[in-house]
């Protein structure tokens, strides 16, 4: 594939949402009718096929080598999280802190709270780390050992977790979502996470309350296996020796959060931390704990609810996720570079009416990233890019877009299984563990604030509520910055004309 054109052609709506929507048919296919859940291969279906349809339209490889690569650039801190958070997984069990929070929470915890608690706790730890992949694999695996001890569906403690985890995500000031929306946008901060209050807040405790009522409704089910409890803490406390130290990991890594040291560092420290108490408390050799490190923890207390909750993490458990990242990187990165993101959004603005249409069509076009680029920082990048000089064209602050954004790409990532936000969730949390197959997606509609949030912000705009118009200090800051302004009659009389309706999209690496 050499062919080497000046000017490749734009491509037309069907042939940019041809690969598209191909993906999907191989992916629907793959899961609903063969019962499995491995994508990868269907994403790198998905790369051929649009290399074909790129070099039809006159890409060179070259050009779209440098796309994928650039993308994939974009990916690596995810990807170095998603090291870390697999060796933390893999030393923080060894140290004892995972298996102490199981402990305490099946000694403490009511199974009737346990769900709204579980949320509660997710939210909490995810707000003071910044990082819903990081809650997921330490603090979400213990709540799902709890759970498991209850006898709670292993769907629910997921749902529950996704909820509280992501919600941290999306208004922790120290999270990589939260700062790059307003960064893409030109927006505050602060601002920006105040603005999302309106719908953030109705949406947890609409889920707090939904999941008060079914954690109650799962409790009068069944009758409570004390036995099985009784054989999950006594071999965790056989096994392990819980003290203080033993929390002192997660403690010091929430400590550096809460100092604003970056994620990565902070989880660093947090594996360094966990390594010297599981030398110094548990009597871990050292060799023993570089193999926790590469290849995750593995124990055998003859309880097969431990033994199967316990024997993971390691940096070689993300290797699957990770991937999958890449696959999705050079997939969004291809989609991208040969211009068919900018047709599908470029169709979708053309249509468009209003400030409903707007947030409508900025939050749909994040979750679609999400869906066919596979990462939440793309969702964020790319679609805030394309739409923010149409919201300055049409008077609205761009705090509208960035929330968009943020319910688009940061809340819908764990719902989507390919996506690397719901791959660190099936993986950490071993939903396909035991060949699971599509049971174990059902945490997805039970994910209740990621799936209200959006809905919620459509139904403000719908009611006219909460909707912000740009006042002249924001015009005259747009000015000074010299950021670009479209209204969406100059983009369609563009269209028209055949001109190139929407600014670069390309991120830039973080």
């Amino acid at each position: 594939m050499t062919r080497d054109v000046d000017a490749p052609q734009r491509p037309s709506l069907p042939m940019a949402s041809l690969p598209i929507l191909a993906t999907l048919a191989v992916l629907a296919l793959q899961l609903f009718v063969f019962g499995e859940f491995t994508p990868h291969v269907p994403l790198i279906c998905g790369v051929a096929m649009t290399a074909l349809v790129g070099w039809k339209l006159g890409h060179g490889w070259s050009a779209m080598e440098e796309g994928m690569m650039r993308i994939v650039r974009v990916g690596l801190p995810s990807i170095a999280i998603l090291i870390l958070v697999g060796m933390t997984v893999g030393v923080w069990i060894a140290s004892g802190s995972v298996p102490m929070i199981i402990y305490y929470g099946l000694k403490l915890v009511s199974p009737e709270y346990f769900l709204a608690a579980a949320m509660l706790l997710c939210a909490v730890v995810s707000v003071a780390l910044g990082t819903s992949w990081g809650t997921v694999g330490t603090v979400g695996l213990a709540l799902m050992g709890i759970g498991a001890g209850f006898g709670i569906p292993p769907w629910w403690t997921a749902g529950a977790v996704v909820s509280g985890a992501f919600f941290g995500d999306k208004v922790s000031p120290l999270s990589d979502t939260t700062n790059l929306a307003p960064a893409v946008t030109g927006v505050n901060l602060f601002a920006h996470i105040r603005n999302m209050m309106p719908t953030t807040i109705p949406a947890m405790l609409i889920a707090l309350v939904i999941y008060l009522i079914a954690g109650n409704l799962l409790a009068a089910g069944q009758v409570l296996d004390l036995e099985r409890i009784t054989a999950i803490t006594e071999g965790l406390s056989g096994h392990f020796t819980f003290n203080l130290w033993v929390l002192m990991p997660p403690l010091l890594v929430m400590t550096l959060a809460v100092a604003r040291m970056p994620a990565l560092p902070a989880l660093f420290v947090g594996v360094l931390a966990g390594a010297v108490v599981a030398f110094g408390v548990q009597g871990e050799a050292v060799k023993a704990l570089f193999g926790y490190m590469q290849g995750g923890y593995a124990l055998s207390t003859g309880v097969s609810e431990i033994d199967s909750l316990l024997n993971r993490g390691g940096i070689m458990s993300m290797a699957w996720v990770i991937l999958l990242v890449m696959i999705a990187l050079a997939f969004g990165g291809l989609l991208e570079i040969i211009g068919c993101l900018e047709a599908l959004c470029a169709a979708v603005l053309v249509k468009v009416r209003g400030i409903f249409g707007l947030q409508v069509a900025a939050s749909s076009t994040a979750a679609l990233t999400n869906v066919i680029a596979g990462d939440p920082y793309l969702s964020i990048a790319l679609p805030g890019r394309m739409y923010a000089p149409i919201y300055r064209g049409e008077g609205y602050s761009t705090l509208n877009l960035s929330r968009s954004l943020e319910e688009g790409g940061t809340l819908i990532s764990p719902l989507i299984p390919w996506n690397a936000g719901g791959a660190v969730v099936v993986s950490s949390l071993g939903l396909m563990a035991g060949g699971a197959g599509m049971e174990g997606l059902l945490y997805i509609p039970l994910a209740f604030a990621c799936w209200l949030s959006p809905l919620l912000g459509l139904l403000y705009t719908l009611l006219g509520r909460f909707i912000i118009r740009a006042d002249d200090d924001e015009r005259a800051e747009w000015q000074a910055r010299g950021h670009a302004v479209t209204t969406l009659a100059q983009l369609r009389q563009q269209q028209a004309e055949g001109l190139a309706g929407l600014p670069a999209a390309t991120p830039e690496v973080r």
